[in-house]
């Protein structure tokens, strides 16, 4: 039997049990998250270890590569253990120059969903974030029309459960005004605190919260801060912050991303890093 977990689980639907710590499969694809990976023994490598560790939740999307790295987690994981659940997103698309352009009409979002499908081998999808942000802050405006799609598939069963990425709070209540939502994904950790109030709410209503790039944004002198409490520690900044954001809310979710075993095992093992009162005080006001 694996350990257990930094964190536990959390329960968002009878069907829908995450591990608190998940794996992020983005940094599978190769530099830029675009095309094969380096090593493909090494990411196969990577996504049987996550389940050997006990992960539950994968983090993906049909747009990482493109499509290499669903390829890589249907080649490595399925048939799938029972309690694997896949997150996936859709919303954007791959240009040739490799930039990230809004994909969110109706035609695409379908295909969208049925690519995702095809790719990872299922007959419905666990949860499909709408990505509707920039790469780090929301894009104001209704997000009715695009989330309005993914309901309807949700109805046709092709999709379980919904969440939304890059969304102020004012879309996650007009989403949830259409259909539940389970999840929100946004750029949220120890120096980029906009989303403080959302994360809290998000715990009130029993929604998981997702932060990405956990160490972006950070100026030198929080850097400082950060790297000073891990060395204290013993640990490295990156596992500090992680430590910090899984307590930060018992609905945070984590999805580091590495295309390394050893990198892997370091996260999950970082995530439950104990941070006494002092550095929990100096963390907290990076933020601030």
């Amino acid at each position: 039997m694996p350990t257990p977990l930094p964190g536990g689980s959390l329960e968002l639907a009878e069907d829908l049990t995450l591990s608190r710590v998940g794996y992020g499969a983005m940094q599978l694809a190769g530099p830029g998250v675009w095309g094969p990976p380096r090593d493909r023994e090494e990411a196969i490598a990577v996504l049987r270890e996550a389940v050997e560790l006990g992960i539950t939740h994968i983090d993906t999307s049909d747009y990482y590569g493109p499509y290499v790295v669903n390829e890589i987690i249907r080649e490595a994981l399925h048939p799938y253990p029972d309690d694997l659940r896949i997150v996936t997103k859709v919303g954007a698309r791959r240009a040739p120059d490799k930039s990230w352009p809004p994909a969110l009409s109706r035609e695409e979002l379908v295909t969208a969903v049925h690519e995702n499908l095809e790719r990872l081998g299922l007959d419905a999808l666990d949860v499909v974030n709408l990505r509707v942000g920039g790469m780090t802050d929301p894009v104001p405006g209704s997000i009715a029309e695009p989330f309005t799609v993914l309901a309807e598939l949700r109805e046709q069963g092709l999709v379980r459960h919904l969440g939304v990425s890059g969304v102020s709070p004012e879309q996650l209540a007009e989403a949830r005004s259409i259909a539940p939502v389970v999840t929100v994904q946004n750029f949220y950790n120890l120096a980029h605190r906009a989303d403080d109030e959302l994360v809290d709410h998000c715990a009130r209503e029993g929604i998981a919260y997702t932060p990405f790039f956990p160490l972006g944004g950070f100026s030198p002198l929080q850097s400082g801060v950060l790297d000073g409490v891990a060395t204290r520690l013993g640990a490295t900044p990156f596992q500090v912050a992680l430590a910090w954001l899984l307590r930060r809310s018992p609905t945070i979710l984590l999805i580091p991303g590495t295309s390394s075993v050893a990198h892997l095992r370091e996260n999950v093992a970082g995530a439950g890093v104990e941070l006494p009162a002092d550095a929990l005080k100096e963390l907290d006001a990076i933020g601030g």
